[in-house]
Parts: C-alpha cells; structure tokens; sequence
C-alpha cells in the first residue's frame, strides 16, 4: 500500500500576482484533517494515500495531521479544520472501556492513543463535520462511552469474515447512509476483527453485517458525523460511486456554513 510519511517543514513561499487565481480556488474547497498511523520504531507518522485521493477526488484540501501531544494544537485544528477523517489503526486499550486485553488485542502505541482520544473528544464537542474509518469509528465510540468486541472470530464466530474481504450490510432505511446510497444494502470492503459492542452515548447503529455486527454508526442528534467499519476509501477502483458518496457527504457538510 502506498504510504506518505509526515515531515514538519518551514516552507516560505512568495505568490506572485499570477498564483492570485489559484490561491482563490483553492480557498473554497474545505480543508480536511487525516489522522495517520504512528509507528515507534521509526518514530514515523503515514497515512494510506487512499485516504488523501479520496479527500482530494471530492473536492476536498488533505492536510495530515501528525500525532503530538499538543492540547494547543488540537484546538488550532478544530479551529482552522473544515472536516475531519479519522482513519484505521491496531487496537484501542481495552482499559479504556475497562476490559482486560484479549490475546488477539494489538493495541495502538500510546502517543497515538492519546493524540486519537483527545482530538476525537473536542472535535465531537464541536460539532464540525467527521468521517471515521474502521479504528475511526470504534474509537469514537469508544470516547463516547462504549465498549468493543475484542475478537470477533473466537467471541461472535466466523458466519462472516470481516478481514479484507467485501461482504454485505444491512443498513437502515431512515438513515443518512440509506440515503446516500440510495439503497438499503451495500457490498462493503472491511478489515477488521473487533467491533464495536455497547455503543457510546449520541450514537445509533445504522447498518449491520449478517452475523449482526454493527458496521455504521450516526449521531442520533443529526449532527454532522458518519462512522463506517469498512474501507470506502479501499472500493474506489471497484465502486467508485460508493466511494464517492461516503467522502462526498464529508465534503458537502464542510463546505456549509
């Protein structure tokens, strides 16, 4: 999979009358955060390009966002942030739904941890518009108060293999998923062996794989969030309008005041 690793750059960079055009196109397009990947032994940031040409194919400005321990920088994102796509990862601690790790449990390093768990608490708080992917829907249920299934193979069972295969969902007909894809069914790409189990407060299921594992959260408040346990960003090549559609809504809910 290609990956991009994250460089801090002072770039100084002089328009000249020329740019002015540019500079004023570039600035209607919303700029969404994506989080990345931390990687401890190279004390290295990345992130899947999939994630940034899908932003960019919906008409969105990337900007990655490395993981620093930095409340100052987590409020500078939220203020200058448009939207937001949290993306996947290894396992959340389980001590942070108070369940002692699986053996199957690989949890995330702790600098991403708590990047990951202080940004998704204040940009849930303040409303703007959020996309998370796979980790990025369990950890935000997992913020607002929900628990994980550690393993679904050994704890659930294996009716449905969720680790990079497409399988079908079930999705809710009055939801904002059914209504973005026009249908109540879906084939999705998922990789994954937890899932989500008690779900955190604001949140309602909206779509559901046939061993009944949740695959879609919503804010039961309407406010501007979507949470997919698949890879959308991974089916462009196979269906890009499905795609499309998932990253798509990010951008329109950005681009409103």
């Amino acid at each position: 999979m290609k990956k991009v690793a994250v460089t801090l750059l002072l770039v100084l960079w002089v328009c000249t009358p020329g740019c002015r055009n540019h500079l004023a196109y570039v600035s209607e397009k919303p700029l969404i955060g994506i989080t990345t990947v931390y990687d401890e032994k190279r004390h290295v940031n990345e992130v899947g390009l999939a994630y940034v040409e899908a932003v960019l194919r919906t008409g969105g400005i990337p900007l990655v966002l490395p993981t620093i321990d930095s409340a100052e920088a987590v409020d500078r994102y939220i203020r200058e942030l448009d939207g937001l796509v949290l993306i996947g990862g290894k396992d959340i601690p389980p001590s942070m739904y108070s369940q002692q790790p699986h053996e199957t449990t690989e949890i995330l390093p702790e600098r991403r941890t708590r990047f990951d768990s202080m940004l998704i608490a204040r940009w849930m708080a303040s409303g703007k518009p959020v996309l998370g992917v796979c980790l990025g829907m369990q950890f935000t249920n997992v913020v607002m108060g929900g628990s994980m299934i550690q393993d679904i193979p050994s704890l659930v069972g294996t009716d449905v293999n969720h680790k990079k295969v497409y399988h079908r969902v079930t999705i809710t007909p009055d939801s904002t998923l059914a209504e973005l894809l026009g249908a109540e069914t879906a084939m999705v790409y998922s990789s994954h062996h937890q899932a989500v189990d008690r779900i955190g407060e604001g949140l309602r299921p909206v779509a559901h794989a046939d061993d009944g594992i949740v695959e879609a959260l919503e804010r039961i408040d309407g406010g501007p969030g979507l949470f997919v346990q698949w890879h959308p960003e991974a089916m462009s090549d196979k269906d890009p309008g499905h795609t499309n559609a998932i990253y798509g809504y990010l951008i329109h809910l950005a681009r409103t005041p």
